[in-house]
Order: C-alpha cells, then structure tokens, then sequence
C-alpha cells in the first residue's frame, strides 16, 4: 500500500502553511533573529529561531490555559492546518477508528522547569495539579485526537531530533499494513527556554549570531559554529492511495520508502564513518526497490556541527558516490527545530519535486572540503528527480531516512 502527503501543517519560522514556507526555503528569508527583551531565553541565546506570542486560549479553555505548554499548543494549531489543507474533517471524510495520529517531541519541559522553580520557591502547593498533561511527551497527540474525535491509534515518538521522521515512518507502516487510512504525524518543539537553551550553550554546539543572526547557521561552511535552536511544529497528513483517490484528492508526493539504524557508538556524536546513516539510507531505498542512481535531491539532515556534517555527507558519498547528488540544507534559514525539522524538510522535499524547484543550502560560502559534495548554493536549482531523499539523526545514533517520490499529477501544480 502507498501512503501520500494529501495535508500540511507547517507553523516554523520560516513561516505558517505551504507557500509562506517554501517561498522563504526559496528565496532565502531567514527565521532566525536575536530573541527581544524579555523572553525567557535571552540571556541563554543571541539568535533563535522563533515564533509570535500565541495565548492558550486561542485552542483551549477553562484553567489548563494556564499551564498547558506551548509544545501542546503549536501541535494543536499545526495539525488544524494539517487536516484542513488535506480538506479532512474526522467522521466526514475519514472513519474516526481508521485515522490515527503519532507526534514526536521532547514535551513540555519549559512546564517542568517553571513547577520546579515554583516549588522551590513557594513549597509543595504551588505545583500545579495539571502538571503531567503539560509535560508528558503523549500530550501533543493526545490533545490533537481529543479536538478532532480520532478514535485510531495514537502514540508519541522519542528518537531526540529524529522523532518526527520516525513519527512518518510508523505512520507510512499502519498504512501498509492496512490498519489505517490517514495517519496525522510529525513533532512539535518549543524548546525556547533557559535551562534548555542552556545545556546546548554549555556543551557549545549553538552557533554565535555573529554581525546577522540571519546568517548564523551555516551547513556545511568552513566557518560553521554550530546549530540554531528553534522552535515549531510540523505535522503531515499521509492518507492510503485508494482513501485518497475515493475522495478526489492529489498528494504533494509519495513516501515510497523509509529507512531507521542505531549508530550504536555514542550518547551524542554521530559515527565519524557515516556509516550508521549511510545503511539508514541504503533501506529507504530497498523498502521501496529504488536504486540509489534514480535519487535527484537529498534535504540533508545538515545541523551546521562540524562533525555532523562531514559524517552526513561521508555517508552521502557512501551511498552515491561524492557529488553523486544534489544536496542541500534548509536549516540554514530554519535553524534547528530537533524533533520538529525532520517534518519540515519532509515537507520541503515534497514540494521541491512537485514544483521542480530545489531549494539551496544558504550562507555556504565556502564549502568545508571536508564535507564534499554536490550542494545546492545560492540560489534555488531547476530539476525533475523523481525520488528524493530527507535525512534525520539524533542523539543517541538514531537515524531515519524518508523517500520520497514525485507523483504524475503533484498537488499544487509546477512553479513557472
């Protein structure tokens, strides 16, 4: 059975919905900025990716308002997209036991720190009763299925920054085993604040902002300092060929195929051979019996860490040979969303083969020879692939690999 991306719902900082999103991928309009005065990261982090002050209320009422964190809150608004550009409404247009939904993510550790502080401040009864259903990393799916009536299987995911493709990968399996019809799947991040923020800094894997904070990260660049931590949500409709089909609806692109290793080698850093990434890779493509020389593009997981880079692009030239392939970066604009971005470049990749249009690694102006390969610079490259891959790794040696393949008749037309 083939599942297809029939729905988006995309809230990043490179922007809201499909058009805002990939026209910033395209034309290089970066999400990333100093965080004001005032916000609770300022002094953790000189750029970030961020999003706009969104008040609870706008997605829940009565006193969770008052506790319920913003991971729950952007999964809730990124899956109301999601269902609404698929043109699905639960119970009309899907049976409510054949739908499910599976959101990755870290949950709502800006809650836990705040009660934490708060009890160590005021004693036990400042902890809030509604504690668990802010934090529980299930909260984000459980919240969607509760607003939307899904009665099919609901999980949450936790491989760190490949949460969310592994989130697409057990979505595209239910679909193929026939369990259900349209899995709503991705992760939601708001990982925005000091304690957080501060793990990251003290460890030095955060870029410095630099002169402009839109330029900070720099995949791929000799003069790469690290990663840009950000936040959002990103969430996909898959939906099985034939539900799609019996109700008229195109999809952006096909998941053909998936892949998932363990390094097996170390709490954080990736394999320096590339090898744990490069076998992720090569089962995307035997799960759907694609040889590696029909792949045209590769969003590459491409964090801006020096030696995540050099070990992607290792097993890049592993799998296809060195500048076997276009290869580029939309972190460079997005910044790093950890469970999160593994969505959103699925997404990107999606409308690159549908609209012919691949986007480029920004800020790459002097590519590290170490990590040699055929980037994407500049300016966005004109190409029909037919299949295209997305990488995502994350602590702990996880790796996802999605392949995705163009379909005849692409939702959303061709960019003239």
């Amino acid at each position: 059975m083939t599942a297809f991306i029939t729905g988006m719902g995309l809230f990043t900082p490179v922007g809201r919905g499909v058009e805002e999103t990939f026209d910033a991928l395209t034309t290089g309009r970066s999400g990333l900025t100093r965080p004001p005065e005032g916000h609770p990261a300022r002094e953790s982090l000189d750029v970030a990716g961020l999003l706009p002050d969104i008040d609870p209320r706008t997605v829940v009422s009565g006193p969770e308002t008052r506790v319920l964190d913003r991971v729950v809150v952007l999964a809730l608004l990124a899956a109301a997209d999601a269902l609404a550009d698929a043109g699905i409404e639960v119970g009309r247009d899907v049976d409510p036991d054949r739908i499910g939904v599976i959101v990755g993510g870290v949950g709502g550790m800006a809650t836990l720190e705040s009660q934490v502080l708060a009890r160590a401040a005021r004693g036990r009864s400042a902890v809030s009763p509604y504690l668990l259903t802010g934090i529980l990393p299930n909260m984000p799916a459980a919240r969607i299925a509760i607003a939307h009536g899904i009665r099919g299987y609901s999980s949450s995911v936790g491989t760190a920054c490949a949460s969310g493709a592994q989130a697409v990968a057990d979505g595209v399996r239910l679909i193929a085993t026939g369990e259900l019809d349209v899995v709503l799947c991705g992760a939601s991040e708001a990982p925005l604040f000091p304690t957080f923020a501060d793990t990251f800094g003290n460890a030095r894997a955060l870029a410095r902002a630099g002169t402009d904070p839109g330029r900070a990260s720099r995949p791929f660049d000799t003069s790469r300092s690290g990663f840009v931590l950000s936040e959002g949500a990103a969430l996909l409709v898959l939906e099985r060929a034939e539900h799609a089909a019996a109700r008229g609806v195109a999809g952006y692109a096909e998941v053909a195929g998936y892949g998932a290793t363990t390094d097996a080698y170390h709490p954080t850093a990736p394999r320096p051979d590339g090898a744990g990434a490069a076998a992720s890779i090569r089962r995307a493509l035997r799960s759907a019996g694609v040889p590696a020389v029909a792949v045209g593009y590769v969003n590459a997981h491409g964090t801006g860490t020096k030696v995540g880079d050099i070990a992607e692009t290792t097993a890049l030239a592993d799998v296809f040979g060195v500048d076997g392939v276009p290869v580029s970066s939309t972190k460079a604009l997005s910044g790093h969303l950890l469970g999160a971005s593994g969505v959103l470049e699925a997404a990107a990749t999606a409308l690159a083969l549908g609209r012919g249009l691949l986007p480029p690694t920004y800020h790459l102006d002097d590519p590290d020879p170490a990590c040699r390969a055929d980037h994407i610079r500049g300016t966005p490259r004109k190409a029909d692939p037919e299949y295209a891959v997305t990488n995502s790794f994350g602590f702990g040696g996880q790796n996802v690999s999605l392949l995705l393949a163009r379909v005849a008749e692409p939702r959303a037309g061709r960019l003239t």
